[in-house]
């Protein structure tokens, strides 16, 4: 993720996994669209997640189409921030 994010001048804010998705704060430029990003995210991780675990690479995809996307203008970067780190102690 850091390398595909530094690569497209992406700042990770906050970053969780949990075992069947991810919640990422990102910070880019406006000439870059969600749809791009989330692309060569998930483009790049499934190729190094396939690489790293061969028993992976039998499986027809890692990610779905589908992702959430949403900005942050009536909130603070903090809460976002925070929400996004609270996600790994829910549940």
């Amino acid at each position: 993720m850091k390398d595909v994010c530094s690569e497209l001048s992406i700042e990770i804010v906050a970053l969780e996994c949990d075992k069947d998705h991810t919640h990422m704060f990102l910070n880019a430029l406006p000439s870059l669209s969600p749809a791009d990003i989330m692309a060569k995210v998930k483009g790049v991780t499934s190729k190094q997640l396939r690489e790293e675990f061969p028993h992976l690479r039998h499986l027809p995809s890692l990610w779905t189409r589908s992702y959430f996307v949403s900005t942050a203008g009536n909130v603070s970067n903090d809460i976002v921030k925070r929400y996004v780190e609270q996600q790994k102690t829910r549940g």
